[in-house]
């Protein structure tokens, strides 16, 4: 099988994928159900959540050690990262949600 060929199944595998997403939205879904119809599984939401803590706290002190940045500065990034956190915890509570019904 060519790398042409290869490629033509990974783009009929997404384009399948991105229609059964879009029909579930369409048939009232929603967009947690047609993530996980996709196959999207509520611990990797958690485990982003986390990792979004943990970039956090690593995004302030690594500008905060820059001279050329203020502490302000170093702030507003770990801010700026933390606020992902609840974004992904929600998104990992509605699709275990999903999963259970």
């Amino acid at each position: 099988m060519s790398l042409s060929d290869k490629a033509d199944d990974l783009t009929g595998s997404a384009k399948s994928a991105a229609d059964d997403a879009l029909s579930t939205v369409k048939k009232g879904g929603g967009v947690v159900a047609a993530l996980s119809n996709a196959g999207f599984k509520s611990e990797w939401a958690y485990a982003a959540g986390f990792a979004s803590i943990g970039a956090s706290w690593i995004a302030h002190y690594a500008s905060r050690s820059k001279s050329s940045d203020s502490k302000a500065q170093a702030d507003r990034w770990g801010i700026f990262v933390g606020h992902w956190a609840p974004t992904f915890f929600a998104l990992g509570v509605a699709l275990r949600l999903e999963e259970n019904s």
